[in-house]
């Protein structure tokens, strides 16, 4: 909830501007609680909850009406903490910032409106207004189908990593004992696979980090470059291990095939001078805020 509450704030100035101009374009809001503000929610799918306190009192007078359903419970309650640290504008309208509905159990915001004697409290489900006003994308269906997929993967990656640790210490131990004994490539063979599979580790768990576990819904490439990055680097590692042991290898067996070490350590000097230019480059690029989203979605109500 931590991401949403982000980009909320990161386009809080047009959100703003979307609810206050469209509750103004709507006029008179005593005028809607004959039909149960009916019209309220056709035109906000993000609405979940509307009630209407005294201005006097700031008590409850009205029964919480949400979309299907209404209940008469909180009528008598106090709401004049939710005006606490609230400036109203010309307008007399004022947003609060998000914080969790004891009515819905969910992250939402309240703007408020005084009419008259009366002020109307309409509530706004956050993630369903991101949604609404296109800064985040969410397909329960598919989420759960995309989920599924990458949680199975995912598995299946920690699974083979784990039989790669294990073929490490096995070709280890198999070459001490059984084999030529103690040597460099007997050492370098395994630190080999421990490095590949802590590779293959490292980004099952970065899957599962940022796919399954806490799902990205914002419109945000950083997560990407810094998967790509880190899994990157390992391999990087893994090379240079492999490379060390090729020197090693040419040292004691045949100088005048040096050349080709030379050639893998210029290989992988290649790879990390690509690798510092792209985080050089990522860290660039800005993040794109959907405003375009918004003022479309404002020309349309």
């Amino acid at each position: 909830m931590q991401e949403f509450t982000e980009v909320y704030n990161n386009n809080l100035t047009d959100i703003e501007k979307f609810l206050k101009e469209t509750i103004l374009n709507l006029g008179d809001l005593r005028s809607r609680e004959g039909e149960n503000f009916k019209k309220l929610y056709s035109v906000f799918p993000s609405l979940e909850l509307v009630y209407v306190c005294t201005q006097d009192t700031i008590i409850q007078t009205s029964p919480n009406i949400y979309r299907k359903k209404i209940s008469k419970i909180p009528i008598g309650r106090d709401r004049s903490y939710l005006l606490k640290k609230m400036d109203f504008d010309g307008k007399d309208i004022a947003i609060s910032t998000p914080y969790i509905s004891s009515a819905t159990g969910q992250t939402c915001i309240t703007v408020i409106k005084e009419e008259g004697d009366k002020i109307f409290f309409l509530d706004f489900t956050l993630v369903a207004l991101l949604e609404r006003l296109g800064l985040i994308e969410i397909h329960k269906e598919f989420n759960f189908i995309s989920k599924s997929f990458y949680f199975i993967t995912a598995g299946m990656m920690i699974l083979l990593a784990l039989f790669t640790v294990g073929y490490s210490f096995f070709e280890f131990v198999d070459s001490v004992l059984f084999k030529s004994g103690l040597s460099i490539e007997s050492i370098f063979k395994p630190v080999i696979a421990l490095t590949l599979g802590l590779a293959i580790f490292d980004l099952a768990k970065t899957i599962l980090e940022q796919e399954v576990v806490f799902k990205s819904y914002a419109k945000n490439s950083r997560i990407e470059y810094k998967v790509l990055s880190k899994f990157i680097i390992t391999i990087i590692i893994a090379l240079l291990i492999e490379s060390l042991m090729v020197v090693f290898k040419i040292a004691l067996d045949d100088y005048s095939q040096m050349i080709n070490a030379i050639y893998l350590i210029g290989g992988v000097s290649l790879l990390i001078i690509s690798l510092g230019v792209f985080i050089f480059l990522s860290k660039k690029v800005k993040p794109i805020k959907s405003n375009k989203n918004i003022k479309e979605v404002i020309v349309k109500q």
